[in-house]
């Protein structure tokens, strides 16, 4: 096997795969709204009915005519007949005329002939039958009219928007129970090295519990995909090459961690460029830590080697994997949006903010750091907030201490052209 690092930066190396990868889109199916959290729509929603379906009061009090209060005080009120009582989930049974109120609750249904509802803090009981209003209202004042939300064939949600409570309460007032939905990419992880034993069992000499896997897993889960966990294969070729060429068949992305570097041991290149065409398009990377990381392509499906270190891990997939995921759903929404709209109209919503977007904050750096200039480094904070203003702390350690991970808050990105960063700069921190 040939051994070399043709290293590139990190937006070289994502542009080469991306540009070379054919993306399938992802199949649709259908999903109760229950289960629908976080998943990425993939039809556009057309409300089918008005939202509300009839005009409703915001308040406690009495539905009105608005031009029936004007000029009311608390020394000269307007005096008004009571002619209903207007209860939840009921129609109105009378047409209000001039000089006439009717009791309503916050959500009931307004009365033919109000254009107004008057808070009930307003008012003042003369008796049963009569009601005394202190305070002018105008017209549609404390009122949500018919359609006001949503009105009937308006476009509500577009392919691509990934639905929180906020869409999945939009989907069940419109009488949605089930949504279409995109299949979640399917990420395949297999963990290598002869030295890696499953968490349960006890490391014996020279040998190390399994992080990766279930970190990866996290991870993939974190960007909406599904984990598919391939195990632990030990150095050797076909111990490699066995379950990623089966996982080939029903994955949409394969993960590899450990043997991504150049000693002799480190099979996974060879395995990746077996596996192709094209195979291997990217091995080595101008990063820390993740310098040994392989991007390649197998069966038109993206394949990833990972470094062995944890933290090196975590960071490859952050920058590598994860926008391979969102690439996926982006590119099925294009497709889907496009056979449905036939190019009118923005593509897809591009709304993917939990899968494409890091949560930051703004933060001093307390120290110091050095970095080597060609090289983009990432280094963990922790922070801690000081006379109202965020420091961030550097956690040093090696790539293969997983405590800097749990020590940390975030990290902070050294960009390949800087020699490092002074204590007292302004950085922005990368939440994890």
């Amino acid at each position: 096997m040939e051994s070399y690092f043709d290293v590139k930066t990190v937006d070289q190396a994502r542009d080469i795969l991306l540009k070379a990868w054919k993306v399938k889109p992802l199949d649709i199916e259908e999903v109760h709204i229950t289960a629908a959290a976080g998943r990425v729509l993939a039809r556009d929603i057309l409300a089918c009915e008005d939202v509300p379906p009839f005009a409703r009061s915001t308040v406690d009090g009495y539905a009105v005519m608005a031009k029936d209060t004007f000029g009311a005080t608390e020394a000269l009120p307007a005096i008004l007949e009571i002619v209903e009582d207007i209860r939840m989930g009921a129609m109105p049974e009378k047409n209000l005329l001039s000089g006439q109120a009717a009791r309503i609750p916050t959500g009931g249904s307004l009365p033919c002939g109000a254009d107004a509802c008057v808070m009930i803090e307003h008012t003042d009981l003369l008796d049963d039958r009569t009601v005394l209003v202190k305070k002018p209202v105008a017209p549609g004042e404390n009122v949500i009219h018919k359609g006001e939300d949503v009105t009937s064939g308006e476009t509500l949600l577009l392919t691509g928007r990934v639905l929180r409570a906020f869409e999945i309460g939009a989907l069940a007032a419109l009488g949605h129970v089930t949504v279409p939905v995109f299949r979640r990419p399917r990420v395949a992880i297999l963990s290598t090295g002869d030295e890696i034993v499953p968490p349960d069992k006890s490391p014996g000499p020279g040998q190390i519990r399994d992080i990766n896997t279930y970190s990866l897993a996290a991870s993939a889960l974190s960007c909406g995909a599904i984990p598919i966990t391939l195990g632990i294969s030990s150095d050797t070729y076909e111990d490699v090459r066995q379950p990623l060429e089966e996982a080939l068949d029903t994955a949409d992305l394969l993960v590899v961690s450990g043997g991504s570097s150049v000693g002799t041991r480190d099979v996974v290149v060879q395995v990746i460029s077996d596996l192709g065409p094209p195979g291997v398009l990217v091995h080595g990377v101008a990063l820390k830590p993740g310098k040994p990381a392989i991007l390649g392509i197998c069966r038109d499906k993206p394949v990833f080697g990972l470094p062995g270190h944890p933290v090196s891990a975590l960071t490859v997939f952050s920058l590598f994997v994860k926008p391979a995921v969102v690439r996926l759903y982006e590119k099925s929404s294009a497709s889907t949006a496009h056979n449905t709209r036939q190019g009118s109209e923005t593509a897809f919503d591009l709304h993917f903010d939990f899968l494409s977007r890091e949560k930051t904050v703004m933060a001093r750096l307390s120290r110091n750091i050095s970095s080597a200039p060609g090289r983009e480094d990432h280094i963990r904070v922790r922070l801690r907030l000081e006379n109202g203003e965020f420091w961030a702390d550097p956690v040093l350690g090696k790539s293969g201490l997983i405590s800097t991970l749990v020590k940390s808050h975030g990290e902070v990105v050294i960009p390949l052209e800087y020699e490092g960063l002074k204590a007292g700069s302004l950085v922005e921190v990368r939440l994890t």
